[in-house]
């Protein structure tokens, strides 16, 4: 994929990734065309424009399911102000707009109190562009799950294997929870790890074009269910396919339904799928504009609220805003919301390349950065800028 420029890059571990496709890929494009389709793969073909697709672009090449507009779009109203000349970098201060372009973002928009104080886009890039989410997504699909609780069809004691039967197995597998797959404590041995080609762990579910049977048949543990915290791609799948089958609709209908039409989303979106008419890829791949995306960090910082509408209840927004875990590095995590090192009450959707939805409640203020920067490169840094820039705008 064009993303990272080097295979030395590409080979970082992530954690917080959904999912690298990496330089090895020429490995599977080499071989026989009988080979991808046997693994349960795209084309050589299809890999091939993949690895030459931006990550931010990438959604272009999968099939997917399209979530469409609000019939009452809301647009967001305009109230602008120039970004902070600086912000807080390494061991100093960077020029806002140099941090934009060292980062390799693609859209910066910042909003207070429901207004949109400040959007830029790079250039070739516009309001009307959709990026990739990555694992973004992660955060939305928490959202949805939210609800699906707070309507009855769920509980976060529910065992993975009630509602998915054909996951049973026996052993400690069939001890997961709803929660422990919120909460990345499932367990699960689904690498997270990029150094291989993709033929096994999120590089191979990502491509796959068969989910249902890639959960089936990676159902190891790593550690028993709900004994610590570790992040992997497949429980937020696992919850993606759990929404569907409790709730009979696909999780991009239930988005539009629920959260896409309510909140006045002004454009279409597509949610991508493992196949054509198959199963969303739950796990990293919505695809919407960045004033959507803005939307989604309003609803969250009002308290689930869109309008006069309670959208996803506030006891669900009280939930993910509360740090549940703690990853191995020092962010926490709860219900797939991170709260990295240094939070005072300010969380965020976080994805692979620079991807974000900052919600800071104290300065009621959400930051959407979309990019096609390293693997997870520059990540806390760039939520300190995030942080001060909430700080530090002229009100």
């Amino acid at each position: 994929m064009a993303p990272p420029s080097s295979l030395r890059a590409f080979l970082a571990r992530h954690r917080r990734a959904a999912i690298a496709v990496p330089t090895a890929l020429t490995v599977l494009i080499a071989g026989p065309w009988a080979a991808t389709a046997a693994l349960s793969l795209p084309s050589p073909l299809s890999l091939t424009r993949l690895s030459n697709t931006p990550p931010s672009q990438q959604g272009t090449l999968f099939p997917a399911r399209t979530v469409s507009a609000s019939t009452k779009p809301a647009p967001l109203p305009e109230a602008p102000v120039p970004l902070p000349v600086t912000v807080p970098w390494k061991d100093g201060r960077k020029d806002t707009r140099q941090f934009l372009t060292d980062t390799h973002a693609n859209a910066f928009l910042v909003l207070r109190d429901g207004r949109l104080l400040h959007e830029w886009y790079r250039d070739g890039v516009d309001a009307q562009t959709r990026h990739g989410s990555w694992s973004t997504a992660k955060s939305v699909i928490s959202l949805m799950v939210g609800q699906s609780i707070a309507a009855g069809h769920l509980s976060e004691d529910d065992l993975l294997v009630d509602l998915l039967p054909e996951l049973r197995k026996g052993g400690a597998y069939d001890q997961i929870t709803v929660r422990h797959l919120l909460d990345m404590t499932s367990g699960i041995d689904v690498s997270e790890d990029y150094s291989g080609i993709p033929r096994t762990g999120t590089p191979r579910m990502y491509l796959t074009t068969d989910l249902p049977n890639f959960v089936k048949d990676n159902r190891a543990l790593r550690f028993t269910p709900g004994s610590k915290a570790e992040y992997r791609s497949v429980d937020t799948q696992l919850l993606g396919q759990i929404l569907h089958r409790v709730e009979g609709k696909s999780v991009a209908a239930l988005l539009q339904e629920r959260i896409w039409q309510p909140m006045g989303a002004e454009n279409d979106a597509t949610w991508n799928l493992d196949r054509e008419g198959g199963t969303e890829k739950s796990f990293c791949c919505l695809n919407a504009t960045a004033r959507d995306f803005a939307k989604i960090g309003q609803l969250v910082l009002d308290n689930g609220r869109a309008g006069d509408r309670q959208i996803v209840p506030q006891a669900w927004i009280d939930r993910l805003s509360t740090p549940a875990v703690t990853m191995a590095d020092g962010w926490s995590y709860s219900a797939q919301w991170w709260h990295p090192s240094g939070a005072t009450g300010d969380f965020s959707a976080v994805g692979v390349y620079g991807q974000y939805i900052y919600v800071n409640p104290a300065e009621k203020t959400v930051i959407v950065k979309l990019s096609d920067h390293g693997t997870e490169q520059d990540e806390q840094e760039t939520i300190d800028a995030m942080r001060d820039i909430s700080r530090n705008l002229r009100r």
